[in-house]
């Protein structure tokens, strides 16, 4: 299994090498969309890429909960929580080089 993080910075620097523009410009490019995502679900808007997926908000409902520390019990108060749903692009494209795709039957030869 790959242990391996995409950071923020990591995103920045592969706009740097596509596109060959300024650091400063790439990094303005990559905040830029994230602050879109993000105000978008704070006015409880979905953002849907085509091919990638949908974000949307969830409401999440009151409940009580309890204080590790104590075991007192706590009122938890209802939220909205943020909620990603991937495309059925994104997901084959995630197991295109999987062992499902590598476990799967050769599709059945044209010949008659």
């Amino acid at each position: 299994m790959n242990d391996a993080t995409m950071t923020k910075a990591d995103l920045v620097e592969e706009v740097i090498r596509i596109t060959e523009l300024p650091r400063k410009e790439s990094e303005a490019i990559v905040e830029t969309i994230f602050d879109s995502i993000i105000s978008a679900l704070q006015t409880g808007d979905k953002i849907e890429i085509r091919g990638f997926g949908s974000f949307r908000t969830r409401q999440r409902r009151g409940r009580i909960g309890r204080n590790p520390k104590t075991g007192a019990k706590v009122q938890v108060p209802p939220k909205r929580i943020p909620f990603f749903k991937p495309s059925k692009e994104l997901k084959d494209f995630v197991n295109t080089n999987s062992a499902h795709a590598a476990a799967a039957p050769p599709e059945p030869s044209s010949q008659d």
